[in-house]
């Protein structure tokens, strides 16, 4: 049975309205599974069509989590399912106090905090940080990313080892960085043109 866009988002909505309403609450999804924000990044998929133009596989990543979570998530959009799912960071202005807590959002210059919103994949690059993938945004929120440097690289202080022996990773200036093992298969996935969705509901 063919099941469409609509009636999948409409159960997804239903099926994490739940997880919402508890945003300090979070598992990360097994392969396979619907991550909470997965309706959200299907309306910024929908609402930024004309600007992406590869619709086979999005990037989600859910900042209510905590950094020793494996919170960045490859999903599959034709099947709804989680393929892969590695740690990233948030940025050092996001969590001054370094608990681990993405707290506040930012999208000024010098702030090295996190930006929320959509983002689109664009080319690939060596830099300062070897291997790399610029980010466009695509929201308010979010539009100053490509002139902040805001990209998706690996780094050191982003490890399955930090995480269990001090209980979070490490902090970015801002960028999505990932371990040194998922870097190479994350952009191989999410290769340019694609969705990057991050979020994180402010505070009431």
């Amino acid at each position: 049975m063919t099941i469409n866009r609509r009636q999948m988002l409409g159960a997804m909505v239903a099926s994490t309205a739940g997880l919402v309403a508890a945003p300090r609450v979070f598992a990360a999804p097994n392969c396979g599974e619907a991550p909470a924000l997965l309706p959200q990044a299907l309306a910024a998929l929908d609402h930024h069509a004309a600007r992406i133009a590869n619709r086979d596989v999005i990037g989600i990543v859910n900042f209510a989590a905590h950094s020793r979570l494996p919170r960045m998530q490859l999903v599959d959009v034709a099947g709804g399912r989680v393929i892969d799912t590695m740690l990233v960071s948030h940025g050092r202005g996001s969590d001054p106090a370094n608990v681990g807590w993405p707290e506040r959002f930012s999208n000024r210059h010098g702030s090295e905090a996190s930006s929320r919103g959509a983002y689109l994949t664009s080319d690939a690059y060596i830099g300062k940080h070897g291997r790399s993938r610029r980010l466009i945004g695509l929201d308010a929120e979010n539009n100053a990313a490509l002139a902040r440097n805001i990209v998706i690289h690996a780094a050191d202080y982003v490890s399955p080892a930090m995480a269990q022996a001090q209980g979070r990773i490490g902090r970015s200036q801002g960028c999505f960085a990932v371990s040194q093992a998922d870097l190479l298969p994350l952009l191989t996935r999410l290769g340019p043109g694609r969705l990057l969705y991050a979020w994180k509901d402010a505070p009431a």
